[in-house]
């Protein structure tokens, strides 16, 4: 039985955030990690000399994101320059026409959230009955949110939305290469997956394959899925905040990159958009800082699909796809080299939070307040879930709480 003031379970954003505010305190810390690496959803894979991240990949509200001056002062390069996103190559497929008629109806389906939400909370209500680019919106929801426009409340989109500027920038040694690179010198014990937290009087026991350890505080920063199924069990008094886990499910967002036999027959850094008018469709980035790789992404329920399909056959949609706008032979030239499976990740089950309708105050209830167990994660966010900075400063917060009972 080991000792420690504080135990992190979880090495993610929100658990770095933690690590990084109890470093140098004098406390004896000691971060709980299930998987074998730092990072969680925050993960750059190196493939082929090319950083890949797997997970999150852009610095969202970048204007005011703390990773921004995390980055700087570790001499990480910040790329600022404007996304594609929103752009069609060449007008492929989607004419500027059509490009303002689709942005027309999400700027009126938005309008209405805002102006007459509808007593379901259920976002999807608020398309009109047959609206022509109802399927486009439900495409970029799936991006947005990992989850189609039935199971998102209105009240947490918007409380997101409001939030959120339009700055996107990128780390070109990747989001997760940073977010790892994070964690301070505190003891780690990767692969080791806490399965149940009992209240000794003082102390908090976790149990874990690889024995106990004895805390006088816990921070818990897992994927809502693990405390929804019950994968850690908790004292009783805790049930409420693992039905708000429940109704705070992982969208899902997977990413596949193929590798362009010939870089040169598309711009760097340049945006198609599959297919317009259907809602499960991928959204292609072309030669990400010019490598010569597009990056496929695929979201909500198309997503789930494809990933049940497998590697291969999302491979072979992409192409289909890829080849429908720029031709056979471009298509052809595509080949697999890594890819993304984040529903069926252990310890995660999905990529990010979406509250289901009627429960966007399951964040708060997730989050409050405690003398001795806290909670953390993108999910406890009251605006920024989805992004690794609302998980850094749910971190962070959780860690001042911990600091605040122990003293």
């Amino acid at each position: 039985m080991t000792d420690i003031d504080v135990a992190i379970i979880g090495a993610g954003a929100a658990g770095i955030g933690a690590a990084r505010r109890l470093h140098g305190r004098g406390l004896d810390v000691l971060v709980l990690e299930a998987n074998d690496r730092i990072g969680g959803r925050a993960w750059t894979l190196g493939v082929q000399g090319m950083p890949l991240d797997m997970g999150c990949g852009w610095l969202h509200s970048a204007d005011r994101n703390p990773w921004v001056k995390i980055a700087e002062d570790a001499g990480f390069a910040i790329d600022r320059s404007e996304s594609a996103w929103g752009k069609q190559l060449r007008d492929l497929g989607f004419s500027p026409g059509e490009r303002a008629a689709a942005n027309r109806a999400f700027a009126a389906w938005d309008a209405r959230l805002r102006s007459d939400p509808p007593p379901s909370d259920r976002a999807g209500d608020g398309l009109p009955p047959e609206g022509e680019w109802n399927a486009y919106v439900e495409a970029l929801s799936g991006y947005i949110n990992g989850t189609g426009l039935a199971d998102l409340s209105v009240a947490d989109y918007l409380a997101y939305d409001d939030a959120a500027t339009d700055e996107n920038w990128r780390v070109r040694d990747g989001y997760g290469t940073l977010v790892a690179a994070q964690l301070p010198r505190v003891a780690v014990a990767l692969g080791t997956p806490v399965r149940r937290i009992r209240d000794e009087g003082v102390h908090l026991v976790l149990e874990s394959p690889r024995g106990a350890v004895r805390a006088r505080t816990a921070i818990v920063t897992v994927a809502t899925p693990v405390l929804a199924r019950g994968e850690i069990a908790l004292p009783g008094r805790y049930d409420p905040r693992c039905q708000a886990a429940a109704q705070l499910p992982l969208g899902l967002a997977n990413k596949l990159f193929l590798r362009l036999e010939e870089p040169k027959a598309v711009p760097p850094d340049s945006h198609l958009l599959g297919n317009p008018r259907a809602s499960h469709t991928g959204s292609y980035y072309l030669r990400p800082f010019g490598r010569p790789v597009v990056e496929c992404f695929f979201g909500g329920s198309g997503a789930a699909a494809l990933e049940r399909a497998g590697a291969d056959a999302t491979a072979a949609f992409a192409r289909e796809e890829l080849g429908a706008l720029l031709g056979a032979d471009f298509a052809r030239g595509l080949r697999l080299i890594a890819a993304s499976a984040w529903g069926q990740a252990d310890g995660f089950g999905g990529s990010y939070s979406h509250a289901l309708p009627g429960h966007a105050n399951a964040r708060a209830v997730l989050a409050g307040p405690d003398d001795r167990l806290f909670f953390a994660g993108e999910a406890c966010s009251a605006s920024d879930f989805s992004t690794a900075h609302g998980a850094l400063a749910t971190g962070e917060a959780a860690a001042e709480a911990a600091l605040a009972a122990l003293a």
